[in-house]
């Protein structure tokens, strides 16, 4: 099994790739990420195909590229990590930095989840049936994180902001994922 090196980068082997982001910045000082956030994406939503993520994460989207994309024209986003469709994994953020993928959120008494958080993107859409292998190497990435984090706690975007978001939705199936990974079932967001 690879790992997250020093930087906390996910070392680099076929499937694995870095894409880095400027949306990132500093944790706040002494602060160990412990919980994992998932998250779904597709640009334009419900499209599976082309760089427009990346692109997007890199602040490169060419907004002019799809009428869809003026809606996001001027935010300036990023997740530590993409899985796409096929099980690319890509990294844009050392996981030892505050990627901003949670927006105003809460988790267990303290806001700003970014400030404590992981956040995992899947490519996908909320009623869209996730893919086998992203499910794979999403337990495999879990796995990999929890030994270099301490991990407790594995929720969805949905749960961290109940009023704004709805990802990963309906179409993920947590007791799949759940089983997968080397945690304790207590950690994940199962209903």
């Amino acid at each position: 099994m690879r790992y997250i090196d020093r930087h906390g980068w996910l070392c680099p082997q076929p499937g694995i790739r870095h894409a880095p982001s400027p949306n990132a910045n500093a944790r706040p000082s002494g602060v160990d990420p412990y919980l994992l956030v998932i998250h779904n994406i597709s640009l334009p939503p419900n499209q599976f195909e082309g760089d427009a993520i990346i692109r997007f994460f890199q602040n490169q989207l060419d907004f002019d590229a799809h009428p869809w994309f003026e809606h996001i024209r001027g935010v300036q986003v990023s997740a530590h990590f993409l899985i796409r469709r096929d099980g690319e994994i890509i990294q844009f953020v050392s996981t030892l930095d505050r990627a901003w993928h949670a927006g105003q959120s809460f988790f267990q008494g303290k806001e700003n989840c970014n400030d404590f958080s992981i956040g995992i993107e899947l490519e996908g859409a909320d009623t869209i049936p996730y893919s086998d292998i992203q499910y794979e190497r999403l337990a495999y990435l879990t796995n990999i994180l929890s030994q270099r984090h301490p991990l407790r706690a594995v929720y969805g975007h949905e749960h961290i902001a109940p009023k704004r978001k709805t990802d990963p939705g309906p179409a993920f199936d947590w007791w799949r994922y759940a089983k997968l990974c080397q945690l304790p079932l207590r950690c994940f967001a199962l209903d």
